[in-house]
């Protein structure tokens, strides 16, 4: 069968033939109808991810996807391992996949778990953003950051989202989608900004897919313009690393502040919640998508495009989906 395929850590994987997989202890092969190329997927096989090492080499990319199973059904679902959905078949474990509705189409679905469960996750575990509460989305003009600005007033009530930025394009746009206030990254000062409606309205929770200096800026405005004579715990989610793996930050900005530091990704988020996420909130991003209460952004490219695409150059918030 044709499959991308990765050689050696940092290739772009090549457009290839490849041995069928075969089922074994209850996995069956399931025919791959799309997968998404997300940032998740880049990182684990250029083998700077932290989780790069649960791969053997040659691997087939795609972490999930939708797939359709023997019997007939459509599903969302991950190959086995880490690895596999880039192909024209994958091997899958049948039971616990999440059945897609019949007005949802396979490309956005394969394109909306991977940022939906994200989003949900930092928001809802992570962040626990409860109604009336003030949110910064760090980013928010990625397709997760952009998923979790959408969710943060109707799924979990937030009274204000602010959304940050590059793109103004995009910024614009999420005003029309719940988002009340934007701060466009490289003409304000993200700083000044962020201490100024701090100070005015504490926020109680930052969503950050940036890291880097933006992190940095905020994490040291947050400290700077709120006394601390005035106790107001923030959470701030680290989620990406857009802008750089690493920063420096001042130890008295978490010693004389309520701000506390936690992170969403393979491995910081408990397995009950992960499942909760599948069972609970995909089936419902999925009826949201299908009835135009959650916009996402997708571009569909063949298979054998993979070499092409892998680089990136989509548009900001625009999700490439793989179909055979």
């Amino acid at each position: 069968m044709k499959a991308a395929l990765v050689t050696a850590w940092g290739n772009n994987p090549v457009y290839t033939d490849v041995p069928e997989p075969q089922p074994s202890d209850g996995a069956e092969v399931a025919a791959v109808e799309a997968s998404a190329l997300t940032n998740l997927t880049r990182a684990l096989v250029s083998g700077k991810h932290y989780a790069s090492k649960e791969i053997a080499l040659p691997a087939i990319p795609g972490v999930d996807g939708v797939a359709r199973l023997a019997d007939g059904r459509r599903i969302y679902t991950g190959a086995l391992g880490f690895s596999g959905m880039m192909a024209e078949r994958a091997l899958v474990e049948p039971r616990g996949v999440v059945e897609i509705p019949e007005n949802v189409d396979s490309v956005t679905a394969a394109a909306l778990p991977n940022p939906g469960i994200s989003a949900w996750t930092a928001l809802s575990h992570a962040a626990a953003v409860k109604p009336g509460d003030h949110l910064l989305i760090l980013g928010a003009t990625g397709v997760t950051g952009s998923m979790a600005a959408q969710l943060a007033g109707t799924m979990f009530g937030a009274e204000t989202v602010v959304a940050a930025g590059r793109n103004t394009e995009r910024l614009e746009w999420l005003r029309s989608a719940g988002t009340q206030d934007t701060i466009p990254l490289g003409q304000q000062d993200l700083g000044a900004r962020v201490a100024e409606m701090h100070a005015q309205r504490p926020f109680d929770a930052v969503l950050d897919y940036l890291w880097g200096d933006p992190a940095a800026e905020v994490l040291t405005a947050l400290a700077a313009s709120h006394p601390a004579a005035h106790y107001h715990p923030t959470r701030f989610v680290q989620i990406g690393s857009m802008a750089g793996p690493t920063l420096a930050l001042d130890a008295g900005v978490l010693r004389g502040t309520g701000i506390t530091l936690r992170g969403v990704g393979i491995g910081s988020v408990p397995p009950e919640v992960l499942g909760r996420a599948r069972s609970e909130a995909l089936p419902r991003l999925f009826e949201m998508v299908a009835t135009d209460q959650l916009e996402l952004h997708t571009q569909p490219r063949a298979l054998a495009d993979v070499a092409e695409v892998w680089t990136g150059g989509e548009p900001s918030g625009t999700r490439v989906v793989l179909t055979p």
